[in-house]
């Protein structure tokens, strides 16, 4: 099955990026500059990895939703702007993605972040030229929909059993199981290892340079244009 992998689609938020104290520590503060109540750092730590207002519905239940534009603009003022805690891809993340492309795969990205918070994390971390394709939770349908696999999948002309998942939380596990595609699970990042290997990815990594050698990209051929598009 490995050898038939062609399109890797990666998580952002846990999987490429540690970020889960910067998204703690905004959306706590997001709710006081809201006049709410902080939620807990366990309960945000359960909805990272989701869109934007589908997190805000389960954070805050009890609040009408004519507030979460309020809590939408708040959340992204501290998480773009105002929160100091910083973030950093993992040890070894951008190296992995080189050797991915210069071994011919083709690189994605679903996640939950939005399309302005995206943009600027891969432009602050130079690696925005390693993908082909990106999608956000604010462009279309969020994790666990099939719907950012769907349409990876259809821009870049690759099927499902050529496509591989890659992320830290069990809505990247859901989305890869409804989109049909491979899951390839992370044990670093925010849910735990046994959430995840319950829904039976291929693996489950605990350090992102291991990719590369479950692909076994040491051992065979580059992959050229006319093969990763068959």
């Amino acid at each position: 099955m490995n050898n038939d992998i062609r399109l890797l689609v990666f998580d952002w938020d846990g999987t490429l990026m540690d970020s889960e104290a910067r998204i703690v520590a905004s959306m706590q503060a997001a709710a006081q500059d809201a006049n709410l109540r902080p939620p807990s750092e366990t309960a945000v730590k359960e909805i990272i990895g989701l869109g934007l207002n589908e997190a805000l519905s389960r954070l805050f239940p009890h609040v009408g939703s004519d507030v979460y534009p309020e809590l939408t603009e708040c959340y992204r003022e501290q998480f773009l702007f105002k929160c100091a805690v910083p973030t950093r891809l993992f040890n070894g993340a951008a190296e992995t993605l080189l050797q991915l492309r210069e071994c011919g795969y083709h690189l994605a990205i679903a996640t939950g972040k939005g399309r302005r918070g995206l943009d600027r994390v891969l432009r602050e971390t130079n690696v925005t030229h390693f993908f082909d394709a990106t999608r956000c939770s604010d462009e279309t349908r969020s994790k666990p929909h099939p719907c950012m696999l769907f349409e990876l999948m259809d821009e870049l002309g690759i099927g499902a059993a050529n496509t591989l998942m890659i992320g830290d939380t069990e809505y990247d596990m859901q989305m890869a199981c409804a989109a049909g595609t491979f899951a390839m699970a992370v044990s670093y990042g925010v849910h735990e290892k046994e959430r995840l290997i319950r829904y039976r990815p291929v693996g489950c990594l605990d350090h992102i340079r291991e990719l590369a050698d479950w692909l076994g990209i040491d051992r065979k051929p580059r992959i050229t244009d006319s093969e990763s598009n068959a």
